[in-house]
């Protein structure tokens, strides 16, 4: 099998009747702070039958756990690398899934193990994943440069869908994108966006809404904390002349708490809620107002939607690394009190130790509440789902923690089985084989398989 796509022919590998293209450009090597050009053409055949280069970004990981197996193993170097990975059955008219990958904004890749498309295309369905520009040089508004340059990345991955889904047996005509964590957010900001009108026929949010969006301001006040940390003009120029290794030093040093500032809205709440600094930013032509108004007003109303959130979302930053037990009263107030003005009602809400409390506070403020009040916004045919099945990693505590669904998702709980593993031991495989079941029938029809009013309408996997 050798598609042809509107850039050339690729040729990639085949294994248990699955054919897989590695690293095939959307866009062409990026110019770091511009919007994305077009992807280059070639003649003969483009070899696409190994990983290319990913995103420039930082080692990520929490002590105790091993995340590589949905964060991948860091920066693999290289210019080109707007590019996505296919994996089809081959054939005709099949439903396509667009998948973006989360990590905060400034991490992961779609060639994580976790995100292997092979058990997605045995149920007939054409997988493309999307590398996006991350950190500053995706999400950080400097002057001179372009504004939301990872939307826009993702805009071109999904134009180019369009194009040439045919091409590797899918119909351009059934595109679902879905993303979790950063890459649900980036969905919920691109089903309120003018410029994705039309890219896209579903959409499904894990772990994410429409919410993690910052003041183009405020982040660009955050911008010049980088570039004084950087030693170069507040602009995207002087930025390109500095290696794209140091930028990523200098974004790192000024993100800890200690040195971000207040990135508090004007409502006086800071949309990461201290988990993550980087978002998309309102007030340009991506996103010209909240993505959460323009919802409710009607963008996106012509695409199915499926969205939800893992019980216990916080606990994969506070579990492995002691925090949920080593809190105290007074951490946990100042903590919550420093990203949102309702803090003690908040916690008065909440039950258990401390620590559970402010996890608990912080999962609804940052995934469940976004995810259920984006379902609420829209305005077209829309579902929710809960994911309850808790890990037994770290004796029980993990619970049902941000990311643990993936796994299941795709279908790869081998990756993510182990002693210092997500999913820990023995995952259950008959949850895997439901989540795919409904998220493949959603790709074809946009019903994944219960009801969309009622009791009913949120369903529960666990």
């Amino acid at each position: 099998m050798e598609p042809r796509t509107t850039s050339g022919r690729v040729s990639g590998l085949e294994k248990d009747g699955v054919h897989r293209f590695l690293g095939v450009p959307y866009a062409g090597p990026p110019i770091r702070f511009a919007a994305p050009g077009p992807a280059p053409r070639w003649d003969g055949v483009r070899d696409a039958t190994r990983p290319g280069p990913n995103a420039p970004q930082p080692q990520r990981g929490i002590p105790g756990l091993d995340l590589s197996p949905i964060l991948g193993h860091g920066w693999r170097r290289g210019e080109d690398y707007l590019t996505v990975d296919v994996w089809t059955p081959g054939g005709a008219g099949l439903p396509v899934m667009v998948f973006l990958h989360g990590g905060a904004f400034l991490a992961g890749e779609p060639g994580a193990p976790v995100y292997d498309g092979t058990a997605l295309a045995h149920r007939g369905v054409v997988l493309v994943s999307v590398t996006y520009r991350l950190g500053a040089e995706g999400f950080l508004p400097l002057p001179g440069g372009a504004t939301n340059v990872g939307l826009r990345d993702q805009l071109a991955a999904l134009a180019w869908v369009r194009e040439n889904a045919a091409a590797f047996g899918g119909d351009p005509g059934t595109v679902t994108v879905f993303g979790e964590s950063a890459g649900a957010m980036s969905i919920g900001a691109l089903l309120g966006s003018p410029l994705a009108a039309g890219l896209f026929d579903r959409a499904i949010v894990q772990s994410g809404g429409a919410e993690v969006v910052h003041s183009l301001a405020l982040l660009q006040d955050f911008a010049s904390r980088f570039t004084a940390e950087l030693g170069v003009e507040d602009a995207a120029a002087a930025v390109r002349e500095r290696p794209i290794a140091d930028a990523i030093t200098a974004l790192d040093a000024v993100s800890v708490p200690a040195r971000r500032g207040d990135l508090r809205e004007p409502d006086g709440i800071d949309p990461g809620f201290g988990v993550g600094v980087l978002a998309p930013v309102i007030g340009d032509d991506v996103l010209p107002v909240a993505p959460l108004d323009a919802i409710a007003a009607g963008s996106g109303a012509d695409v199915d939607l499926l969205a939800g959130a893992n019980d216990e979302e916080m606990n994969l930053y506070l579990v492995p690394t002691g925090a949920l037990e080593a809190m105290g009263e007074d951490q946990v107030r100042a903590a919550l009190a420093a990203v949102h003005p309702d803090a003690d009602r908040l916690l008065a809400q909440a039950s258990g130790s401390p620590g559970e409390r402010y996890a608990g506070v912080v999962t609804e403020l940052l995934f469940r509440g976004p995810a259920r009040r984006l379902v609420e916004a829209h305005r077209g045919r829309a579902r929710r789902y809960e994911f309850g099945w808790r890990s037994p990693a770290f004796g029980g505590r993990l619970g049902a923690c941000h990311g643990l669904e993936l796994p299941f998702v795709f279908d790869t709980l081998d990756a993510a089985s182990g002693p210092d593993a997500l999913a820990a031991d023995d995952p259950p495989r008959e949850l895997s084989a439901e989540m795919q079941a409904a998220w493949t029938a959603f790709a074809r029809t946009g019903d994944p398989g219960w009801q969309a009013d009622g009791t009913d309408s949120v369903h529960r996997f666990a």
